[in-house]
Parts: structure tokens; C-alpha cells; sequence
């Protein structure tokens, strides 16, 4: 338990009080199966908490940080914030995979590397850290870890530009979108680069480059929304 707590209170600066919630969040329930003895819960609850902790906190922090987007902006990068698929790569940023106390059967499963896992564990931590020091200690924590991202851009991958591109639009009817490569360089096999434009009944309306012909596509398509959104 003292690992967990140094190793939290030296990446972070956060030493918990009530110590029993920290370990609460980093306990499956198969470990307690096989230890009884050692009573307690298991991370569950803490994740139900921290899942609702998270929407608050981030739209907080998205309406304070950008004074100049509208609700449709705002909660478009809110969702793609806390979609829980994105959890796994921050619970692994923390190291939180080598605090997880499993069962030997999920052990030998390979469950501490496991995405879903280490997804409810990082709303298990921001659920407990919520409960032991309240809101701002969580908002301390992520603007540690998890608000850099957003100006970074690593949030821009969740967001399903195509579809939202098609919706907008499709709304007065049907229209033709195509996706085509205009340009690709293979000559270097560990770093392809294809430039991709998007069609609109013909007519060429974005045109987006990157690594795979998947990520020029979403590029082309998000160019392609910000210039046909309404302003």
C-alpha cells in the first residue's frame, strides 16, 4: 500500500487521507476473492463516481477555458474527452498499471494491460480522489496529466469527422461523398504519406494528408466540416 501511495504523491504531489479509498480504487474483485480476509470493495463503485466526476469536471474546464466556442464546440470535444477509450492511455501515462491488485487468474490473463480495465480503474482513481479531496484536487490532477492533451490535439482522433460531415451534409437531402487519393508517396516504406480530397456531388470540398489513407480521409473530412458548418 505505501508503494502506491509514494509513488502517487511523488508523480502528482497527492497524498490521500483516508488511504482505504485509494486502495479501494486499484482492487479487482477477484483479488478479493482469493483474499477474504482482507474485507473492503473492490473498485466498482468508485468507477460509477468517477465516471460523472469526469463529465462535470471536463465541461467545467472546457467552458472556462474557451470563452469563444458555442455549445455545438463545447460539447463536441466534451464528448470526445470522456469517452472512456481514451482513459487507458492516460491510466497507463500514470503508471496506474502497476498499482492494480488482481486475482492470479487475471494476472496470468494479461488483465492489467487490458484497455477496459485500465479504463474503469482511471475513473476508480478520479472517483476516489473526488471523494477523499473534492473537485479541485481532481481538476489539479488532470490539468496535470489530461487538459495538455486537449491543445495538443490528441483528442481530435475520437471525434468521427466523416459521419459528423455526412449528417451536416444530408440534412436537405441526399448528396454524393467520395473520398479520393490525389497523391501518395510510398517511397519510403516505414513512412507513407497520402493526401486524400473529399467529393461533394463532384465538386472537391477538403483535402486532408497524413500516414494512411484512414487518416487523411478523417483530415479532409474535418476541413471539409469547418468550411460547410455554419458560421
Amino acid at each position: 500500500m505505501a508503494s502506491i501511495q509514494e509513488s502517487i504523491k511523488k508523480d502528482f504531489g497527492i497524498e490521500f487521507s483516508d488511504q482505504k479509498l485509494l486502495l479501494e480504487a486499484f482492487t479487482q474483485g477477484n483479488y478479493l476473492n482469493e483474499h477474504p480476509e482482507e474485507g473492503g470493495r473492490d473498485y466498482q463503485r468508485l468507477e460509477f463516481l468517477g465516471d460523472s466526476v469526469m463529465q462535470l469536471i471536463v465541461a467545467d474546464y472546457l467552458f472556462t477555458r474557451y470563452p469563444d466556442w458555442e455549445e455545438g464546440q463545447l460539447t463536441e470535444m466534451r464528448i470526445a474527452m470522456v469517452q472512456s477509450k481514451s482513459f487507458s492511455h492516460f491510466a497507463r501515462l500514470a503508471h496506474f498499471d502497476r498499482y492494480i491488485r488482481l486475482g492470479k487468474g487475471e494476472e496470468l490473463s494479461g488483465a492489467r494491460n487490458r484497455d477496459g480495465l485500465l479504463e474503469d480503474i482511471w475513473e476508480a482513481f478520479v472517483g476516489a480522489l473526488y471523494k477523499d479531496q473534492g473537485a479541485k484536487a481532481v481538476f489539479d490532477f488532470l490539468n496535470q496529466i489530461f487538459f495538455p492533451a486537449v491543445d495538443a490535439g490528441f483528442f481530435e482522433e475520437f471525434i468521427d469527422y466523416k459521419s459528423k460531415l455526412q449528417e451536416l451534409l444530408q440534412r436537405d437531402g441526399s448528396v454524393d461523398i467520395e473520398y479520393k487519393v490525389v497523391k501518395e508517396d510510398l517511397s519510403d516504406a516505414q513512412k507513407p504519406h497520402f493526401e486524400v480530397a473529399v467529393f461533394v456531388d463532384g465538386q472537391p470540398l477538403g483535402s486532408g494528408s497524413g500516414r494512411s489513407i484512414k487518416i487523411a480521409e478523417k483530415k479532409a473530412a474535418k476541413v471539409a466540416y469547418g468550411d460547410v458548418l455554419p458560421k
